[in-house]
Order: C-alpha cells, then structure tokens, then sequence
C-alpha cells in the first residue's frame, strides 16, 4: 500500500522534506491547535502548552527527514508533542510521578474503584450540555485526575483516538489503556454527578463489613 493512500499528509511530507518549507508550514497550520489543546490538556497551564507546542515542532522539523512514514504525520507529530509535554512536567516538578508512571504496565481491572456517589443528574444530558458551566466543571473535574488516568481520557475520549494508537503513542499495551480509560471515565463520572447529581434520588453504597 502506498504511503499517500494511508496519510493524507504525505505529498506535504515529501514536499517539506525536499526543502520546501511552505509545505511545512501547510501542516504547521492544520495541526497546531489540535496539538495546543491535546497538549494544554496535559500540561495544564496555557504559556507551557504554546512553548511545548513550539518545541514540538521545531523537532519534528529538525527530524523530519528521519520520518519514515510507517504512521500518519500527525501521529508522528503527537508522540512527539506528548514527549515534549512530560519533559515539560518533569521540569516544573508538577507531578513527578507522572512521567515516571505513564507507560506503567501494573493496571488491572480488580483495582477498579466502586463508585461512593450514585444519582441521575438533575438534568437530561442534553440540558446540562446547554449549561455554560458544564465545561468549567468538566476542565476542574479533569484538572483532577491522576495525569496517567487523564492523558488517556483525553487522548482517547477527547481526541477520539482508537484504543491501539493511543497504547502506541504511551508505549503501553491496549489492555492498560482500557483499564486506566474506565478509571478515568468513573472517577469523571462521580465528580461531576456530585456537581449535577439529584441528591433526593441518590443510590447510597452499602458496604459489609467483616466480624471482628
């Protein structure tokens, strides 16, 4: 199969490659604010994402000529990116943790947490959508997630990637981005049922204990 029927991006690649720096800034041009968000997402803090974002792609055209178009560019480009994003962290000493975590292959779906807060939302999903404050609470309820648990969410969830180029891009397997991706999704849902959840209706947890 030839390159150019796999990525929509390589007569620009080959382009930008030969010298011809208008071709890359064609794809500096479609990827940038899709990278600036995956990557603000992360990083949490909008003067580290835009010079990540720059370090990115100052990389990858420094490195350009060693792509060998095995995946998309813009595959190419994100594993880049979200490198550039945990260095950043490493360097700001955010979460020290989280780089060292991230391709983690310990995850099982026994440690799953059962959810302490059950209750159906005040509103229908499409009201609450309608809310202006809906996006603010799912920005703070994801500023809360272990980093390991929301570079997952967002890459899959967010970016809608699928299960095998996220494992890719983090360089674990595709059964503990599963699992770390249902602990995203539960511990989101709970915050957020907390913020819109009808307490009259909630679901209380009864949790047996045994005998002393």
């Amino acid at each position: 199969m030839e390159p150019s029927t796999v990525d929509p991006d390589h007569e620009l690649v080959v382009r930008a490659k030969s010298g011809d720096f208008s071709a890359f800034e064609q794809l500096v041009a479609l990827y940038e604010r899709r990278l600036f968000a995956t990557v603000f997402r992360i990083v949490r803090n909008r003067e580290d994402a835009e010079e990540v974002v720059q370090d990115t792609f100052v990389s990858a055209i420094e490195h350009l000529a060693s792509f060998r178009e095995e995946a998309r560019f813009y595959t190419w480009l994100m594993r880049i990116g979200l490198n550039a994003a945990f260095k950043r962290l490493k360097q700001n000493d955010r979460n020290p943790r989280t780089v060292s975590t991230v391709a983690d292959s310990g995850d099982s779906y026994a440690d799953i947490p059962h959810p302490q807060f059950i209750a159906p939302w005040r509103d229908g999903p499409v009201a609450s959508a309608e809310r202006k404050e809906l996006d603010e609470l799912l920005g703070r309820a994801l500023g809360e997630l272990d980093e390991k648990y929301r570079i997952v969410f967002v890459l899959r969830d967010l970016e809608e990637r699928s299960t095998a180029e996220t494992a890719a891009l983090l360089g674990m397997t595709e059964t503990n981005v599963k699992v770390r991706l249902l602990r995203a999704r539960l511990q989101l849902r709970e915050r957020m049922t907390r913020a819109l959840g009808d307490e009259s209706r909630q679901l209380v947890q009864h949790h047996e204990h045994s005998p002393e």
